[in-house]
């Protein structure tokens, strides 16, 4: 299945010898409005492709930072329903920019697998990926998003060997995230000379792009990634902005933009100084 958006993005990443930068965001992270901010800003800030986390009371493959952002997006009121009306709301003033929801599976089938993928297609979401869902159950939800032309872009881990990666890359679309490390998200970091062969061999078995995340925490090591991978994700890292602008009474917009423009410049200039 083609997905344009995506494909577009990582068309003309390739073209311009780069890779992407994903910045994954918390919906209602710390309110509705400001997440919109943050959100609109992200573009500008420096984000190839956008994620956007739909909160859920136990999201077990996060750290504290991503599971606290979950808890204040709830607090927001920000349901499955009301993190696709946000993502709709982003899409009325950028047509070109991948969104990409990340979540888990339960508020799904408690939404219903085919409304969710129509509602999620008519909000302007061009992928989809369920942290908790494993290729052997996701038939049902493959089928409807397939139906709504929403990819589903599934994980790949270091423990992912040949075998699983096969079956890990059928119905896959649109890229692979590769779970750079063991464990939970903004604990440990990701280290290039480990995740350079992993990427490699993830690229083989798929076809597809590969976009690295959990453990990029600076500019330094997403730079790093940067050189190997086609894509870096950062997350808990941002989510942290939000935390430390609520602990000073702040807006949370600016920072997580900042934090955003110094990890994006990182990776656009990663390759560059490579061959300077």
């Amino acid at each position: 299945m083609t997905t344009p958006r995506i494909d577009a993005r990582f068309t003309a990443l390739k073209a311009e010898g780069r890779a992407g930068f994903v910045a994954y965001v918390m919906a209602g992270d710390p309110t509705r409005d400001e997440a919109l901010e943050i959100l609109r800003g992200l573009p500008a800030a420096g984000a190839d492709i956008i994620e956007l986390g739909f909160p859920f009371s136990d999201p077990m493959a996060e750290g504290p930072p991503i599971q606290r952002a979950a808890l204040r997006g709830l607090k927001a009121g920000l349901t499955l329903k009301g993190t696709l009306a946000l993502a709709a709301a982003f899409r009325e003033g950028d047509a070109d920019t991948p969104v990409i929801l990340m979540g888990y599976l339960n508020p799904i089938e408690t939404y219903g697998y085919r409304a969710f993928a129509d509602d999620a297609a008519a909000a302007g979401v061009d992928g989809v990926i369920v942290v908790d869902c494993p290729p052997e159950e996701a038939g049902p939800l493959s089928d409807a998003l397939d139906a709504a032309q929403v990819s589903l872009i599934r994980l790949a881990t270091p423990t992912s060997d040949d075998a699983r990666l096969k079956i890990i890359a059928e119905r896959t679309s649109g890229f692979v995230y590769y779970v750079s490390v063991a464990g939970v998200t903004g604990v440990k970091e990701a280290q290039a000379l480990s995740v350079a062969p992993a990427v490699a061999r993830v690229r083989k078995a798929s076809g597809l792009p590969v976009a690295v995340g959990f453990g990029v925490k600076t500019p330094e090591r997403a730079a790093e990634i940067a050189r190997v991978a086609d894509a870096v994700v950062a997350g808990s890292v941002l989510v942290d902005e939000v935390a430390a602008a609520l602990e000073v009474n702040e807006p949370a917009a600016p920072r997580v933009l900042a934090k955003v423009r110094s990890l994006a410049d990182a990776v656009r200039g990663a390759r560059v100084a490579e061959t300077v």
